[in-house]
């Protein structure tokens, strides 16, 4: 009876009000406050850390610009600036003497491609383009080669005795002025018994060779002087590149069976090839701008009858000589973009994938 009297049992409630309760959905993903920004969170930035970060970006640009600033307005005044009068000049008939000049626009370059010396001393450039840097860079090669890995020490490896000694003969050329080296070979090619090359043909009893007045051979002339004076300094360049070169690679290279052809066209040459480049480009470069040698040791300035003469040498002709700067300045612009234009494309033919090592 008692159990009768207490009513109903409070569990069937418990369960009818789990049974009422809508099922719950999945748990909420864990929030990471650390990766939200605080717009997401709600919170405010706090007001001065923005203005520091901005006060150390200006600092940090005032710095750099008050480095660069002196150095491009350098720049701008002496090689933009010069090379902007040029173009303008280019398009006058200017003679130097006169305050305001007269604008005749393209003319010099219309009487520049109709005049027959400015293609002889093309002609030459380009046959210089192309026989300077080959000849310099394989005879380079071959002296650099013999100097660091041409020798019998060290496995077969090293260079040759005396390689320090013979790397200071090459470079001596570098350390002459070009106008003494014109003047040294003016007297070596001379065509008397005074000449260093002349005399012993003559007490051979043979004819001299006119190296300088004859047209045919002037400028073979001029060429084997250009070769002889650039050699030293890419001797030592490759030099320095070729020392680098981890020695482990040739011993492997020797192990393999490998004779110095080998050695030099399958290691040396492809680990070697970004100082060759850099070396095409200047030599070509040198090709296109040679002025003093020519200049200096030949008859007439270019001579005989325009056999040797150059691109730069009608350019100070024209410029000093003939006093017309305007034509002087046409052909300025146009071994201007033929440098640029040889720079740019051996860069972009000599392009290789670069060998890490």
């Amino acid at each position: 009876m008692g159990g009768r009297g207490r009513g109903p049992s409070p569990v069937p409630r418990v369960r009818r009000a789990r049974q009422a309760a809508p099922r719950a959905g999945p748990p909420p993903a864990v929030i990471d406050r650390k990766q939200m920004s605080h717009v997401q969170l709600g919170l405010q930035p706090a007001p001065g850390r923005f203005a520091v970060i901005r006060r150390a970006g200006l600092l940090r640009a005032r710095f750099i610009a008050g480095f660069l600033v002196l150095p491009v307005a350098l720049y701008v005044t002496y090689v933009i600036a010069p090379y902007a009068q040029a173009f303008y000049i280019a398009m006058t008939d200017w003679r130097g003497v006169s305050a305001s000049p007269r604008f005749i626009g393209l003319e010099n370059f219309r009487r520049l491609f109709a005049d027959s010396v400015f293609w002889t001393a093309v002609g030459h450039n380009a046959l210089l383009l192309v026989l300077l840097p080959l000849l310099t860079i394989v005879i380079a090669l071959f002296f650099a080669f013999l100097l660091n890995a041409g020798g019998e020490s060290g496995g077969g490896h090293g260079g040759v005795f005396g390689a320090r000694f013979y790397r200071v003969v090459f470079f001596f050329p570098q350390v002459l002025a070009v106008a003494i080296v014109a003047v040294l070979f003016q007297q070596v090619f001379r065509p008397d018994r005074s000449g260093m090359l002349n005399a012993p043909l003559m007490a051979l009893g043979l004819d001299p060779v006119g190296f300088l007045s004859n047209p045919d051979v002037a400028f073979w002339s001029i060429l084997g002087v250009l070769v002889w004076q650039a050699v030293g300094f890419y001797v030592v360049l490759f030099s320095a590149g070729m020392a680098s070169i981890p020695r482990e690679m040739y011993e492997a290279a020797r192990i393999d069976g490998a004779g110095r052809a080998q050695l030099f066209f399958q290691v040396t040459l492809p680990l070697l090839w970004d100082t060759v480049q850099v070396g095409l480009v200047y030599l070509g470069i040198a090709a296109l701008d040679v002025f003093a040698i020519v200049w200096v040791m030949t008859a007439e300035h270019g001579g005989p009858d325009h056999s040797t003469t150059v691109m730069a040498a009608e350019i100070y002709r024209n410029a000093f000589q003939y006093f017309r700067f305007g034509y002087a300045s046409a052909l300025g612009v146009v071994l201007f973009f033929f440098t640029v234009a040889f720079a740019a494309l051996t860069l972009r033919l000599s392009r290789r994938e670069r060998i890490e090592f």
